[in-house]
């Protein structure tokens, strides 16, 4: 491991994502010498000084999605993914986004992407964001505390994806030209049908082409002695995903 290099601990149950670094993780099933981990390689253990041992998984983005700290409800790895595989998202790209929330978005999208900068309204969320990123050991995105109605006036970048989970998205669309490459991708996720309808109409008055709005959904499928069905309890539909590229 690198100093600092970060990772899931999991055994028995229980999972912890560390840093390794010259620190001790404290927790109820004893002391972890974080240290250690500089002379491990994944899937070797750590063993606490109760004798409590954990394994070392290479970190996933999933394994980040359902720990992070949250400040609201996430975007779904469902739609993160229609976002990925629509737009073509890869290494080269650089990346505005809008609405950070808890960074989930945008920690996913710096895994792949070149560069990801993030614009959140609220600062207590924009601090917790960037509390997210810090622990996810990303150091190619930029989580910034301001309204990105009024700021992206002023942005003199160009990106090759333009993200937007905010709920004056409509605002933003009339902007994005103005710093979206030709040919890039512009992305707005939308909670209810009469957001998704007014960012379709800010956007039918620029130049873009291909637009379309999707809306995935996804079941989850039970398996028990009675029979095989969808489960009940899943959450199938999250919002609606507009796209449109840039001419």
């Amino acid at each position: 491991m690198k100093q600092g290099e970060t990772v899931l601990l999991k055994g028995n149950g229980k999972r912890y994502i560390v840093s390794a670094h010259e620190k001790d993780l404290h927790t109820d099933v004893g002391v972890f010498k974080l240290g250690t981990l500089l002379d491990k390689e994944y899937m070797d253990s750590i063993v606490s000084h109760l004798g409590f041992e954990m394994q070392i998984y290479r970190l996933r983005a999933a394994d980040l999605f359902n720990f992070l700290k949250r400040t609201g409800a996430p975007i779904s790895p469902k739609d993160i993914g229609m976002i990925m595989g629509h737009t073509g998202l890869n290494k080269d790209d650089n990346v505005l986004d809008a609405g950070t929330g808890s960074g989930i978005l945008a920690i996913y999208m710096g895994l792949v992407a070149k560069r990801v900068m993030t614009y959140e309204v609220r600062e207590d969320f924009a601090k917790v964001a960037q509390s997210n990123i810090a622990l996810a050991g990303l150091t190619n995105v930029e989580s910034r505390s301001g309204d990105l109605v009024k700021e992206i006036r002023s942005l003199d970048e160009s990106f090759d994806v333009v993200t937007l989970d905010m709920q004056a998205a409509d605002k933003v669309v009339p902007y994005v030209l103005n710093v979206l490459k030709p040919g890039g991708y512009l992305v707005v996720f939308s909670p209810f049908l009469e957001q998704a309808k007014e960012v379709r109409m800010a956007v039918g008055i620029e130049k873009f082409e291909d637009v379309v709005t999707l809306e995935c959904t996804q079941r989850e499928i039970s398996f028990s002695e009675r029979g095989t069905r969808p489960s009940t309890i899943s959450v199938g539909h999250t919002g609606y995903l507009t796209f449109a590229r840039a001419i």
